[in-house]
C-alpha cells in the first residue's frame, strides 16, 4: 500500500495532479482545496488513498492524514464512491464538512451535487459519532488566486472532468463570472456546483 507521494509536480488542475518521483509521474484525483495548496507549487506531498478495482487503479491525493480520514469515512457510507466523496471534499473545506455532520446539517449537505435528502441522512447517522469522537478541525489556510480568463478554463475544466456536460459547466461559470469577478478557481467551482 502507498502512503505518500512525495516529488516534483510536472502537471497540476483542479482535479488532479502528477507528482513525479523517481522517474515515476504518478495521476493523483485530488479535491479542490488540494489544488489551492499545489497551485504554484514545484514539488509536493500527497498521502494517497488506493482505489483497486478488477477495471481501475485510481490514487486519490490528499494534504494531510486527517483529510484522508474524512475520505475514508465517506466512502465506507453506503451509496457514497470515491468520486462522490471527492466533490463532498471539492465543495465545502473539510471543517465545514465535519460540522455538518457533526451537527446533523443534511441540508446543506443535500445541496451538495449527487447528494439527495435520504443519502445526506445516511451520512449523518452512519458518521456523526466517528465525527464526534475525532473532534479534529483542519484550518488549511488556501492561498488566493484571482480571478481570469485562465481560472474560468479552470473552473470550466474542472466541471467537466467532474462529468458534467460543457455547456452547462460554462453557464454556471460566467453566470457566477458576471456578479462575482474576483474569486478562485476553488470558489467558482463550489458555486458552480451548487448551481448545476
Amino acid at each position: 500500500m502507498i502512503d505518500y507521494i512525495k516529488g516534483e509536480i510536472t502537471e497540476l488542475n483542479p482535479t488532479y495532479a502528477v507528482v513525479e518521483t523517481a522517474g515515476i509521474g504518478y495521476f493523483i484525483n485530488i479535491a479542490l482545496p488540494v489544488y489551492s495548496v499545489l497551485n504554484g507549487q514545484k514539488t509536493g506531498k500527497l498521502y494517497i488513498y488506493e482505489a483497486i478495482r478488477e477495471d481501475a487503479y485510481n490514487l486519490y491525493g490528499f494534504l494531510n492524514q486527517a483529510d484522508r480520514q474524512l475520505f475514508l469515512m465517506l466512502i465506507s457510507v453506503s451509496g457514497i464512491g470515491a468520486n462522490t466523496a471527492r466533490m463532498i471534499m471539492s465543495s465545502y473545506a473539510v471543517a465545514e464538512i465535519q460540522q455538518m455532520i457533526a451537527t446533523g446539517n443534511a441540508v446543506a449537505l443535500s445541496s451538495i451535487k449527487g447528494i439527495g435528502a435520504k443519502t445526506a441522512q445516511r451520512i449523518i447517522v452512519d458518521l456523526k459519532d466517528k465525527i464526534i469522537k475525532l473532534n479534529v478541525i483542519s484550518d488549511i489556510d488556501l492561498p488566493q488566486q484571482h480571478a481570469s480568463g485562465e481560472v474560468r478554463e479552470e473552473a470550466v475544466s474542472a466541471l467537466v472532468m467532474l462529468g458534467f456536460a460543457a455547456n452547462v459547466s460554462q453557464k454556471a461559470v460566467d453566470g457566477i463570472l458576471k456578479s462575482q469577478s474576483d474569486v478562485t478557481v476553488e470558489q467558482l467551482i463550489k458555486l458552480a456546483l451548487k448551481n448545476i
